[in-house]
């Protein structure tokens, strides 16, 4: 399994607010979800993100609510990736449920910027920045995540085993 795209680069503390803001979870449509993903700190995602583009951020990204709503327009918006230094606990575990990939790499949050082109092997953990010619080690997904992630998202997964 890979990702490959254009990167979206945040700082620390991207919360779920700013990638869902409050004013739109009278919806769980993910298609109108997507349609304002970010606009509070990047009004101009929207607009630009293309599928399969990545977002890197670096400490404490999704913290804030737990809800699902925040990982769900990230990926409904197109996005295959989000790499970050590290996740607020109950993002990453709604990310994975909703089939959403996320690696922790502190090295990569680093080293890559916005606009860069990467792309990521979920089977190695590898991140390798295309546009830099520099590649980082990621943690690479366990067998059983990359089902969840194939099968987008726990409950498919779990009903594709009865």
């Amino acid at each position: 399994m890979q990702a490959k795209g254009r990167v979206f680069k945040y700082g620390d503390n991207v919360d779920t607010d700013v990638i869902i803001p409050a004013r739109y979870l009278n919806s769980s449509d993910p298609a109108e979800l997507a349609t304002h993903c970010m606009e509070d700190i990047d009004n101009t995602f929207v607009k630009r993100v293309q599928k399969g583009d990545i977002i890197v951020a670096t400490k404490n990204f999704g913290c804030g609510s737990s809800r699902e709503h925040a990982p769900i327009a990230i990926k409904a918006a197109g996005v295959s990736c989000v790499i970050a230094e590290t996740f607020a606990r109950i993002f990453y575990r709604n990310a994975i449920n909703i089939g959403l990939p996320i690696i922790e790499c502190p090295e990569a949050s680093k080293g890559i910027e916005d606009g860069d082109e990467v792309e990521v092997d979920f089977d190695s953990g590898m991140i390798y920045n295309r546009t830099k010619g520099t590649q980082f080690k990621g943690q690479a997904f366990p067998e059983f995540m990359q089902k969840i992630i194939k099968a987008e998202g726990l409950v498919n997964y779990i009903n594709a085993q009865h």
